[in-house]
């Protein structure tokens, strides 16, 4: 195991046995990869014991602040070096249109250009951690074989180096980042020589240099002037901090982007009352070089007045909520919420285990939970009374936070709680609260007692803000899935009825965009003398189609039962679906199955031709007579024709979902599928009919329904 600690962390267990590395063995080896690549910034993360979460250990080259909400990040996390730990492989992301598309999370929070590359840091046996280093945007788009070579191999011997201590006994502890000295105290050490400072303060514009962190080390008196600060009150200061109206996250964010991406910036600012003055960044891989002048024009810009508080804070805050915002756009589902909690912000936090609660019928619900090694402790508060008194209930019932940094604080003022212990030692119990309204609450549970800063409640409680947001959209999401599965459901038959001389199985898939609910329909109708089999499918994948489906389901099994013949059964159900006026238009298929002729009379209405297999393997489309798609021409006809249905043939009634998707033509696709129906087809019907849906039920995107009915001829009965 290889042991972090570095007297910052407070929320998690690190171990510390066994002597410590004698030299900064991971900031030697990271300052030594990034002159071997040229890279301009890094990071070494560590694998925390057995614990899929990595925690960074030590950045160089740009203020730790830059990477604030990915200092502690689950190995299940979209991030480059999660990634590169999860598949053990290099991870190159050449600029910020890839970083847009491949990790939209980390673009929202740093949309500047640079390159990445993230590799694991891993022996054989095991994986340690992983590493990241950055290039400016500049960067080729490739990263060439040399810098593959030389990143690859600092790895693997920084892997080594890592297992020997660990063999050892030696505690590989975080270290302290090895950025650029702090300010200097004069102004001849910042330039060289006197005589080129007295160049520089000569000068009519304004210049300062800042160190990466942001810290003013040198400024000339011009400066000095045009800020309204004494060079005394600006050097070793934040210039966004020691100048009122700098104190804005937009030019803060103009720093940011100058060192991130080592490109020359830019930006106008409102002196008050009225002044406009031109701020230029000239990056390099030591700080930023700045020149400040009076602006010559500006129109129609606007003052953003001082904010609040030191530029560090809101930096971080800004980040970690721009990250976290992101990703939760991405959740559909209650438990994708659940799982992104668990997987990124609880290990961002510093949190062993969480739950998610919310409150129905006066009673408090647990939607989801993460971390606790017995799970009964969690759940045993389900449909518990929101009268009870616990921190869970008063949370949900309230909206009021808390925060229990230790068990004796919890159990002070909640007795109830020594009897219900979940073996952690601090609680963070967060209200979810969504325009307004309570929809829950988030509770996090930490393995050592934690002092919760006024900080770092606000930074809870405002993720507590964008965690109600989703967790709202997605338990109304939740719902309206439950309702399109139930109605189609309900329009469905639950089962097929046993039939003389037939076999029958059906499988149904409804398209995984809108609703999840569409007009496809099939049954089976075991009416005197002959049973009938029908397969439809209405325009549409929305509540309006599934209704209308519904609909001709019956009608077609009303003309049915009556004794029409199938084309009129198809004719009358035409003119209902005009008369209905629904403006939808529908296919059919319909058969009267007479096993013990051996035959079948097909009707059709606009619908994809059945296939028929024979006994003796061979497959034939039936590619017949019919009439137009139903509830366009109400005069239309729609004649029948005769097939073979003797033992051993197997009937194929499918809708177009099954065999229409962009790019491959419809007459290909029938083929195919008429292929593996001739190859599977000797298999037990449901075997049969898993292996012709088996590509679309493992689609994570269908655009259609698919809707499948199985017939096979017995000669048993």
């Amino acid at each position: 195991m290889v042991a972090v600690s570095d007297g910052r962390r407070s929320g998690r267990p690190t171990a510390t046995v066994g002597t410590p590395v004698g030299h900064p063995l991971l900031s030697l080896a990271l300052t030594g990869m990034m002159d071997a690549v040229g890279a301009h910034s890094g990071a070494v993360y560590l694998r925390l014991g057995d614990e899929p979460v990595l925690e960074m250990a030590v950045m160089a080259g740009l203020p730790r602040a830059f990477a604030a909400p990915w200092e502690r990040v689950g190995l299940s996390a979209p991030i480059p070096v999660a990634e590169a730990v999860r598949e053990r492989r290099l991870v190159w992301v050449g600029g910020e249109v890839a970083m847009a598309r491949r990790y939209p999370r980390i673009a929202v929070a740093l949309p500047y250009p640079f390159a990445l590359a993230a590799l694991p840091v891993a022996t054989v046996s095991k994986v340690y951690g992983a590493v990241f280093v950055t290039w400016p945007g500049s960067h080729p788009p490739e990263l060439s074989d040399r810098e593959r070579r030389e990143l690859e191999s600092a790895c693997a011997r920084l892997g080594v180096r890592l297992e020997r201590a660990a063999a050892e006994n030696r505690a590989v502890r975080a270290e302290t980042d090895p950025l650029e000295a702090g300010p200097l105290g004069g102004v001849s050490g910042t330039l060289g020589t006197v005589e080129a400072a007295r160049m520089v303060a000569r000068l009519p514009y304004g210049l300062c240099s800042l160190d990466l962190r942001g810290r003013v080390g040198f400024a000339n008196a011009a400066v000095a002037e045009l800020l309204g600060v004494p060079v005394s009150g600006l050097l070793g200061t934040q210039l966004w901090a020691s100048v009122p109206w700098l104190n804005d996250p937009m030019y803060e964010e103009r720093y940011r982007a100058a060192l991130l991406s080592q490109d020359a910036t830019s930006f106008v600012a409102l002196r008050p009352p009225s002044e406009w003055l031109s701020f230029r960044l000239y990056p390099s891989t030591t700080g930023i070089s700045v020149r400040v002048s009076r602006a010559r024009a500006v129109s129609e810009a606007r003052a953003t007045g001082p904010g609040k508080g030191d530029a560090p804070t809101q930096l971080v805050s800004m980040s970690q909520a721009l990250s976290l915002a992101g990703a939760l756009t991405e959740t559909v589902s209650v438990q994708d919420v659940v799982r992104l909690v668990a997987d990124e912000i609880a290990p961002a936090v510093g949190s062993r285990a969480l739950a998610l609660l919310d409150a129905r019928a006066g009673r408090v619900h647990v939607l989801g939970h993460d971390g606790y090694p017995d799970p009964r402790v969690v759940e045993q508060f389900d449909g518990m009374p929101l009268s009870t008194p616990t921190p869970d209930a008063h949370a949900v019932a309230h909206g009021v936070p808390a925060f229990f940094d230790s068990r004796q604080r919890l159990e002070h003022l909640y007795p109830a709680r020594r009897t219900t212990r979940d073996g952690f030692a601090a609680w963070a119990y967060l209200p979810l609260i969504a325009s307004g309204r309570p929809v829950g609450a988030c509770v996090l549970a930490y393995a050592e007692p934690r002092t919760f800063s006024t900080h770092e409640r606000a930074v809870l409680t405002s993720m507590a803000g964008l965690i109600a947001q989703a967790l709202d959209r997605a338990l109304l999401y939740d719902t309206k899935h439950r309702l399109a599965h139930g109605l189609q459901a309900a329009l469905l038959p639950h089962s097929l009825p046993a039939l003389p001389g037939i076999e029958a199985t059906a499988r149904y898939l409804p398209a995984t965009r809108g609703m999840e609910i569409g007009g496809d329909f099939y049954d089976l109708v075991p009416s005197r003398p002959l049973p009938v089999a029908v397969i439809g499918d209405v325009q549409g994948h929305n509540v309006t189609a599934a209704g209308l489906m519904g609909q001709i389901r019956t009608a077609v099994r009303a003309y049915t039962t009556v004794g029409q013949e199938p084309a009129e059964v198809m004719r009358s159900t035409n003119r209902l679906l005009i008369d209905l006026g629904a403006d939808l238009f529908a296919s059919c298929l319909y058969l009267r199955l007479d096993p013990e002729r051996g035959r079948a009379v097909m009707a059709r209405a606009g619908h994809p031709p059945p296939l028929l297999r024979r006994a003796d393997g061979r497959v034939r489309v039936l590619d017949l007579a019919g009439g137009p798609l139903l509830g366009i021409d109400g005069e239309a006809t729609y004649p029948t024709t005769e097939v073979d249905l003797s033992p051993g043939c197997v009937l194929a009634l499918y809708t177009d979902g099954l065999v229409e998707s962009p790019g491959v033509d419809i007459e290909d696709a029938i083929t195919e599928l008429g292929r593996r129906l001739a190859e599977a087809g000797d298999l037990p019907l449901e075997d049969l009919a898993d292996g012709l849906v088996g590509p679309f039920a493992a689609a994570e995107e269908r655009i259609d329904d698919v809707a499948l009915l199985l017939l096979r001829a017995r000669g048993d009965d």
